[in-house]
């Protein structure tokens, strides 16, 4: 398909490019620090294998995800009445570096500072992921949203693989030299932080900011905007059932993210390389599943797509929870990369199909808004789960997948034709 057909008037190929190297640049960020390494060193080193330390660790990611949560549709306001998505980009970027940067000094015992950098580095990291969203409706036509955004995922999971690469090889040569993981851990911080740097760059200097600054927004203020948004969504009965749904299937998909290490180590006993080496094969199948995925998206209907994807979930919560032995868990990870990447991209593409085209920015900051929430009810559920059951892993892992369940129940009242229409009429009456 020609460019014409695929981006927006004007739009030129290298800032799409750009766009998506945003994502490889912040996808390093949740595969090293949230996903691969730092959870795990958090848990046995930080906090001593102390019986509170997962605990922790899924509270202090529940606070910076509620201060995405309650900041996010006023951020998106702001940045729709003052035209200031990249502005705001700017900041949120260079904040999850200095905040991913300072977890160099999460020594042993060092819980406060550990706790305070990955609190300020997640917050910052979820504010730019929903800012960085709000620009695909700007760049591609909505008949091929599903494939842009599955372009970027799929790059995005190209960017968690160089980051979790060359963390890994660190980590190989600093053991060689006799090193332990107090010594290592916090170097791949650093290098982490490096990188999202550098890829981020070409987002933050070449995407223009096509939106017009809309005094009324501005004088009314954000506050005043968001309430007059969530007083209206009654208006748009799709976009607000699909963000009901993406609370459900969200909720999985984040704690299966933040404990899929914790559950390889506890019912496996997966060590440290093995679970690198399978969050690497799985970021293969997540990119090939997003771009795949978004395609197939745009052919056959959004809703489509995701039920198709939830469906997929449901299926590897099933395979992991009867899993045997570690080879029948590679295959259900494997399936979860392919769920992940395509379910992810497919829900933002979502988003910007049904959002007011006035007000993108905005409803994006509620769809990050709902991730969020559901990135605290998901983890929090496993730990609940996990504690109610005895540690009984298996049982959380099961009693969590009944989100995707949920998840499928209210998607199938979403008419994304429909929904597509009152959000034109919402924006024109606005």
């Amino acid at each position: 398909m020609s460019a014409s057909r695929i981006l927006r008037p004007g739009v030129r190929r290298h800032e799409l490019w750009a766009w998506a190297m945003y994502d490889f640049a912040n996808s390093g960020y949740t595969t090293v620090v949230i996903t691969a390494v730092f959870s795990a060193y958090f848990v046995s080193v930080v906090a001593g294998d102390a019986p509170w330390a997962t605990f922790a660790w899924t509270l202090a990611l529940s606070v910076s995800y509620a201060a995405v949560l309650l900041s996010a549709p006023l951020v998106g306001a702001w940045a729709d009445a003052h035209a200031g998505k990249k502005a705001l980009l700017w900041a949120s970027t260079l904040g999850c570096v200095a905040g991913t940067a300072a977890l160099y000094y999460a020594a042993p015992g060092a819980l406060p500072l550990a706790i305070a950098a990955l609190v300020l580095s997640n917050f910052f990291f979820g504010t730019g992921e929903n800012l960085i969203a709000a620009f695909l409706p700007e760049l591609a036509r909505p008949q091929a949203m599903g494939r842009v955004s599955g372009w970027g995922w799929s790059l995005g999971y190209v960017g968690g693989l160089v980051s979790l690469g060359a963390s890994l090889a660190y980590i190989g040569w600093a053991q060689d030299k006799g090193q332990g993981a107090s010594d290592f851990v916090p170097v791949t911080m650093l290098i982490t932080a490096a990188l999202f740097m550098l890829a981020a760059l070409p987002a933050l200097t070449l995407l223009r900011e096509r939106a017009r600054p809309q005094p009324g927004a501005a004088v009314r203020g954000a506050w005043e905007q968001v309430r007059h948004t969530l007083g209206h969504l009654s208006q748009l009965p799709d976009l607000r059932r699909f963000l009901l749904c993406t609370v459900l299937y969200q909720a999985g998909i984040q704690a299966v993210i933040t404990l899929a290490a914790i559950y390889a180590s506890q019912i496996f006993h997966f060590t440290t390389q093995q679970t690198i080496q399978l969050v690497l094969v799985v970021n293969v199948t997540a990119a090939l599943g997003a771009f795949l995925f978004g395609h197939v998206q745009d052919r056959i209907g959004h809703v489509r797509a995701i039920a198709a994807t939830l469906a997929g979930w449901i299926v590897m919560v099933a395979l992991a929870w009867s899993a045997p032995d570690g080879r029948m868990f590679w295959v259900a990870a494997n399936l979860a990369g392919l769920c992940m990447g395509a379910s992810q991209s497919a829900g933002r593409a979502m988003v910007g199909l049904l959002a007011p085209p006035r007000h993108q920015a905005e409803f994006f900051g509620l769809w990050g808004l709902a991730v969020k929430l559901a990135s605290i009810l998901g983890p929090l559920t496993y730990g609940v789960a996990s504690w109610a059951t005895g540690n009984d892993h298996r049982q959380a892992l099961l009693i969590t997948g009944c989100y995707f369940v949920l998840g499928l129940v209210a998607l199938k009242g979403v008419n994304a034709l429909r929904g597509r229409r009152a959000a034109h009429r919402f924006s024109a009456r606005a």
